[in-house]
């Protein structure tokens, strides 16, 4: 039998894989191009889209535990409760979803109410999920790098109210961890969800003071603006996808998406140490931009 990571090219299905392959269990990986995947030594490359019902299917014959990160696409919830069926049909033992933090609160965000109505089902089929609620991805920031560097200013309106944003490699460690429980257990467990947030509370004005600190250098925090920053993603993205964008910030702006301490004392706990902070983030992304 082995574990099924969907998502295996991405920020955090890579993570996932790259953790798994040290324990000895079978990975999979699905990926819609196997011959062009570059996936870890030891994971097979296995063809298949969550899009695409039949090939999903077909990947998932000999499958123990699935980790089911679905895109974020137009049709990310039909994708989502699809794969749910075809793994409950295929006798799938354990299931590790990544949902997202604040997902019943922010119910005019789409991929944040798509993730709850994905939670509601695997409640309502009693199926054995552990649900993973990062919340927003430090790494993210990474694409700050010229207009921190060039013009001083952090440009991610997020706001004053606070987000306990996290880094990836813990997603990763805690869904390896989630995983691997699920994998091991001679029979399905319990149904759980977990909190995936990051130590600090953090807004747009703490962030410009730490990558000031960080770079040597003054940085800004670049105001509130997020129809602006709207109008800019649909250069890159379609537009659907640019006020999916922009309704998660008005979000963080009005109500924050910080976590209480028995949120992050759990997510601690489920980790086996204090999760990464943002501080550790930018100063080693700082010292990659230097080289």
């Amino acid at each position: 039998m082995s574990i099924l990571v969907t998502g295996s090219t991405g920020t955090v299905g890579s993570q996932v894989l790259k953790q798994l392959t040290a324990s000895g269990v079978e990975v999979r990986g699905l990926t819609r191009s196997p011959a062009e995947a570059r996936l870890p030594a030891g994971v097979t490359a296995v063809p298949g889209d969550l899009s695409d019902l039949d090939s999903f299917r077909a990947a998932l014959d000999g499958v123990s535990t699935l980790f089911l990160l679905a895109p974020n696409v137009a049709d990310e919830l039909t994708q989502a409760m699809q794969a749910l069926t075809a793994a409950k049909e295929a006798g799938v033992k354990g299931i590790v979803y990544l949902s997202v933090y604040k997902g019943a609160a922010y119910a005019d965000v789409p991929h944040f109410a798509g993730k709850n109505t994905v939670e509601n089902m695997i409640d309502a089929l009693a199926l054995p999920a552990t649900v993973l609620r990062p919340a927003y991805f430090i790494q993210n920031d990474l694409r700050q790098k010229d207009v921190l560097t060039t013009a001083g200013v952090y440009a991610m309106p997020i706001g004053d109210k606070g987000i306990s944003m996290v880094d990836v490699r813990d997603i990763g460690d805690i869904a390896v961890r989630a995983l691997l429980s699920r994998e091991r257990a001679a029979e399905p467990l319990p149904r759980e969800t977990i909190d995936v947030v990051g130590p600090d509370v953090l807004t747009g004005a703490v962030i410009a003071n730490i990558w000031s600190e960080v770079l040597s250098k003054p940085i800004r925090y670049g105001g509130n603006d997020t129809i602006g920053v709207e109008q800019r993603m649909k250069t890159i993205m379609p537009a659907w996808h640019a006020l999916d964008m922009r309704l998660m910030l008005d979000r963080y702006q009005s109500d924050g998406a910080a976590a209480s301490d028995d949120e992050l004392a759990r997510f601690t706990r489920a980790l086996g140490r204090t999760p990464r902070s943002y501080r550790a983030f930018a100063q080693e992304a700082a010292s990659m931009w230097s080289r």
